[in-house]
């Protein structure tokens, strides 16, 4: 290691431990300086972590198989904390109920128009058939997003993007357009949060309230499983 000083950083780069830990601690930093701008949209920890991340990742030459070797741990976390939501969900339940038929309406709304606009914008750009095909899911989480690409023979990865470029700008609106817009059932927040910005807003709903949080986990989870059938007929009726 004296003949060669970066012997060392060699070494721990190839650790998954050492990819975890950053991961961590670029997280826990970002979301301390979230906390103290209490929570301003723009401080959205989300953000912040996968730029510094990822020019750290640059900057070291480090793959993102090398770090995801790592990061794969906070991944396999995803899955029970999105089971956990249905703690929330079940001690808010009788809210939930009397709030069915809004939220039916608000959720075939939203997701028609979700899927609409980004194909016939993207029509309209003149982009790639491939292309619109791996936007239109943008608005479901990115396990979803990528399955349905899959399906339609489009790109995978660009689906993933758009997911998540999707749900930064979505927690990153939502809570300014809800407060210009005078809106201020958290109900109705929250499922408009979870609707257009999946997990990530959802992650935002929870911050600010409990409630819009239980709603956007609904509007996330049942968006996911509408989407999966509005796609493939936009694309018959919509992209040629």
């Amino acid at each position: 290691m004296k003949d060669n000083p970066f012997s060392l950083w060699v070494y721990l780069s190839q650790s998954p431990l050492l990819w975890l830990t950053v991961t961590l601690l670029v997280y826990a930093g970002t979301d301390a300086v979230s906390l103290a701008t209490r929570r301003h949209p723009l401080a959205n920890p989300v953000l912040h972590a996968m730029w510094i991340i990822g020019a750290f990742l640059l900057l070291t030459g480090t793959t993102y198989t090398t770090y995801f070797a790592g990061a794969q741990f906070v991944h396999f976390l995803l899955k029970p904390a999105t089971v956990a939501l249905a703690v929330p969900l079940y001690e808010n339940r009788k809210r939930v109920v009397s709030s069915i038929v809004p939220m039916l309406v608000a959720l075939i709304a939203g997701s028609v128009t979700a899927v609409a606009s980004v194909v016939l914008l993207a029509e309209l750009a003149g982009l790639p058939r491939d292309v619109v095909l791996s936007l239109s899911p943008k608005s479901v989480t990115a396990g979803v997003a990528m399955g349905i690409a899959e399906s339609l023979h489009a790109d995978p990865s660009l689906a993933a993007v758009a997911v998540i470029l999707t749900g930064i700008m979505g927690a990153i609106i939502v809570t300014p357009l809800m407060n210009r817009t005078g809106i201020t059932d958290y109900r109705a927040r929250g499922f408009a949060a979870g609707l257009a910005a999946h997990g990530i807003g959802t992650a935002q709903a929870f911050q600010v309230d409990e409630i819009a949080g239980v709603f956007s986990g609904i509007a996330m989870s049942l968006n996911a499983l509408v989407t999966s059938f509005l796609v493939p007929l936009a694309v018959t009726l919509l992209v040629r």
